[in-house]
């Protein structure tokens, strides 16, 4: 149920992944694979932001759900849900989950597990892990092209 705009995000100057300043965008990490060319193309987005955000079902997609990401110029990839689990940001291995890979894959990062507040001014508080989705391409659906025009 997710219809939102995919924005380039990168690494800030401590090397941490930049996540998006609201609660509908979503990011896709410029130091990771575009969609469908083959390794991991990784995306990240806020479950909450003071109520709902872009994310906020994500923890229900399981196993063989689709994800599907439609270009601007309408052609379509379709990526089906192999595992979804959680990490601890505390946990130096944590950014291993947006490693590259052989496979051409998808990588969902949103928060996880329990709120708790931390006094920030614009986040308000962070939650105890990370939900990870990872999705493996199924399909590409190429734009269909015009119809020639008749000559008449």
């Amino acid at each position: 149920g997710v219809d939102a705009g995919v924005f380039t995000y990168g690494l800030d100057e401590n090397r941490v992944p930049q996540v998006p300043l609201n609660a509908w965008d979503v990011a896709w990490y410029d130091f990771s694979a575009r969609p469908g060319t083959g390794g991991t193309a990784v995306f990240a987005g806020h479950v909450t932001w003071s109520g709902q955000a872009i994310f906020y079902s994500l923890d229900q997609l399981q196993r063989g759900d689709t994800v599907r990401l439609v270009g601007e110029d309408g052609a379509e990839l379709v990526y089906t849900v192999s595992e979804t689990f959680l990490v601890d940001p505390n946990d130096p291995a944590a950014l291993s989950v947006m490693g590259a890979t052989d496979a051409d894959v998808m990588t969902i990062v949103t928060c996880g597990g329990t709120f708790f507040y931390t006094g920030d001014p614009v986040f308000r508080g962070d939650y105890t892990n990370r939900l990870i989705v990872r999705a493996s391409l199924s399909s590409v659906n190429a734009v269909a092209a015009p119809a020639a025009a008749s000559g008449r």
